[in-house]
């Protein structure tokens, strides 16, 4: 016995059209975890390969920056719940974003303190790593912000076909996914 399922209604449509907003997300995520993933298993394998290894002795300004991208993602979540009042979910929205502007540029002033200290992506296979997951991060993250930002834009034009709770929920997603990240960098 054959049954044919019931007719989509249009919330039903739109809440398919939303939810592969979502899988799409997830699948970037995970191609994502494949690149650090890869970079992880090729730090471990080459650490072990030779007497050439030097720890790359971490700049300061990393504890900061680490505690940054934690409190933007509190903020983030801020935005999301006050979303209702424009006035709140401007301010914390626009927290997240500068937070995340903050971030960046503490990264760029991370490898400004390593290159006074002669410390180069050529330096040692320690300090190429350090260099190529920041980078990586970083590049990564600058998508984040300037995903902040089109959401932003998207929610303050109010003509979106996609609702506003869907492209704050994916945006979410990527930057809660981006922070734990950067907590696996900092402690790898």
């Amino acid at each position: 016995m054959t049954t044919i399922a019931p007719p989509f209604n249009g919330g039903d449509l739109r809440h398919l059209r939303e939810r592969r907003y979502y899988t799409g997300m997830k699948l970037a995520l995970a191609a994502i975890l494949m690149v650090f993933a890869a970079f992880t298993s090729a730090l471990v394998v080459r650490s072990g390969l030779s007497d050439d290894w030097q720890a790359t002795s971490l700049p300061g300004i990393l504890w900061p920056k680490t505690i940054i991208l934690l409190i933007s993602s509190f903020t983030l979540e801020k935005a999301r719940r006050s979303y209702a009042n424009t006035a709140s979910f401007q301010y914390w929205w626009w927290g997240t974003t500068t937070l995340g502007a903050t971030f960046l540029a503490g990264q760029m002033l991370t490898w400004q303190q390593l290159i006074a200290n002669g410390v180069y992506v050529n330096t040692n296979p320690s300090s190429s790593f350090f260099y190529v997951l920041t980078v990586t991060h970083g590049l990564h993250l600058l998508g984040g912000v300037g995903a902040l930002l089109y959401v932003a834009w998207k929610i303050r034009r109010k003509n979106s076909k996609t609702s506003a709770a869907t492209i704050m929920g994916v945006t979410a997603l990527y930057w809660h996914f981006m922070d734990g990240l950067w907590i696996y960098l900092f402690g790898l």
